[in-house]
């Protein structure tokens, strides 16, 4: 069985009668657009429910023609899926157009992954997408091959509204198992300023010599922003 709703979901209730923070747009506001599910937020897109049925359950029934798979949705031709009950010609266009544009996100994200990243620029784009949102700091750390091709990211620390620590043994030891050769170390800064504090310089610095001591370098560390991004290396902040 592909989907679980409680109760409200199931009743033909009104969306105006369900509890707050159940509602699809709420529940998007308090806890972000990741603690939806497919369906709910396929239901942000219709708007509202048809022919006595809520807007989730008739989100369900999209879901469920398309075996639960957003992958066979977006592949479903524009006649069939205007034929859907509760979607019509105009909230195809709309499902469909946002399904195209997931698609192409994901698209620039896999030719980013495939490129050397040889300079701030591609790895602000590759990681914008990731810390943009998030409303407290989060670092992570890119490992690179000797010519700065991705060999994996990961998530390092999740802190808090306003800072977060670097863990320099984890980097050491997940770095020598993966043979990198360099290191880009990312962080955000949900306040919007990408100016470093002292502390993200003091850190930054002891990861370097850390690294430097089993012949790995750090090429950059970036701090993320709401627009914009700071680069040590751009900066020389460090001599890194």
């Amino acid at each position: 069985m592909w989907f679980v709703f409680s109760a409200p979901y199931l009743s033909g209730m009104k969306m105006k009668d369900w509890v707050p923070e159940e509602r699809p747009r709420e529940k998007m506001r308090l806890r972000g657009a990741k603690a939806l599910s497919n369906a709910e937020l396929l239901a942000i897109l219709l708007g509202s429910g048809t022919g006595g049925k809520n807007v989730l359950e008739v989100a369900q029934e999209i879901m469920v023609s398309a075996d639960g798979r957003l992958t066979l949705l977006g592949s479903m031709p524009l006649e069939r899926l205007v034929t859907q009950k509760g979607v019509g010609e105009v909230r195809a266009y709309t499902i469909a157009a946002a399904l195209e544009l997931g698609r192409r996100s994901f698209e620039e994200l896999a030719l980013i992954d495939k490129q050397p990243l040889t300079s701030p620029e591609l790895v602000y784009r590759l990681m914008r997408p990731i810390l943009k949102p998030l409303d407290h700091e989060e670092c992570w750390v890119l490992y690179l091959n000797r010519v700065n091709r991705l060999l994996g990211k990961e998530k390092l620390t999740s802190g808090s509204l306003e800072a977060t620590l670097i863990d320099i043994k984890r980097i050491l030891k997940r770095a020598i198992e993966k043979q990198c050769s360099n290191v880009i170390l990312v962080h955000n800064h949900p306040s919007g300023s990408p100016i470093p504090g002292d502390a993200d310089i003091v850190q930054t610095e002891a990861l370097r010599s850390a690294l430097a001591s089993v012949e790995i370098s750090l090429l950059d560390h970036i701090i993320v922003a709401e627009d914009s991004y700071y680069s040590f290396e751009q900066e020389r902040v460090l001599h890194i």
